[in-house]
C-alpha cells in the first residue's frame, strides 16, 4: 500500500456529468443520492472503495452552485467539495474535489 493520501490517488479534478432527464423530467436540482452515486463511481473508476459517502442537500442546476459532501475511506473522513461547473439542457457537469487532509 502506498504512503500516498486518498486524494493524492482520486483524480482530485474529477469530473461528472448528470442527466437531469434521468433525474425527473424538467427538475432544477440535482439529488443528493445522484451526487452521492457519483462520488462512488469515481473512486470506483480510481480503484478505491468508499465506505461510506454523506451528502446533506440536493444541488441546485445551476452554475457555480456548490455543496459539500462527507467520505469515509481507509478509515478516515474527507470533505469533498462538489461545484457545478456548466448546465446545457438536461446535462449537469460538475467538479468533485477530494480535500487534501482528512477531517
Amino acid at each position: 500500500m502506498s504512503a500516498r493520501t486518498l486524494p493524492s490517488r482520486l483524480a482530485l479534478a474529477a469530473g461528472a456529468t448528470l442527466a437531469l432527464g434521468l433525474l425527473g423530467g424538467c427538475a432544477s436540482t440535482v439529488s443528493s443520492s445522484d451526487i452521492e452515486e457519483q462520488i462512488t463511481t469515481q473512486l470506483g473508476n480510481q480503484g478505491l472503495e468508499a465506505e461510506n459517502v454523506d451528502c446533506p442537500e440536493d444541488l441546485d442546476a445551476e452554475e457555480g452552485a456548490t455543496t459539500t459532501c462527507t467520505l469515509e475511506a481507509e478509515g478516515e473522513e474527507y470533505d469533498v467539495a462538489i461545484e457545478v461547473t456548466g448546465v446545457d439542457g438536461d446535462n449537469v457537469n460538475f467538479s468533485i474535489q477530494v480535500a487534501d487532509e482528512p477531517n
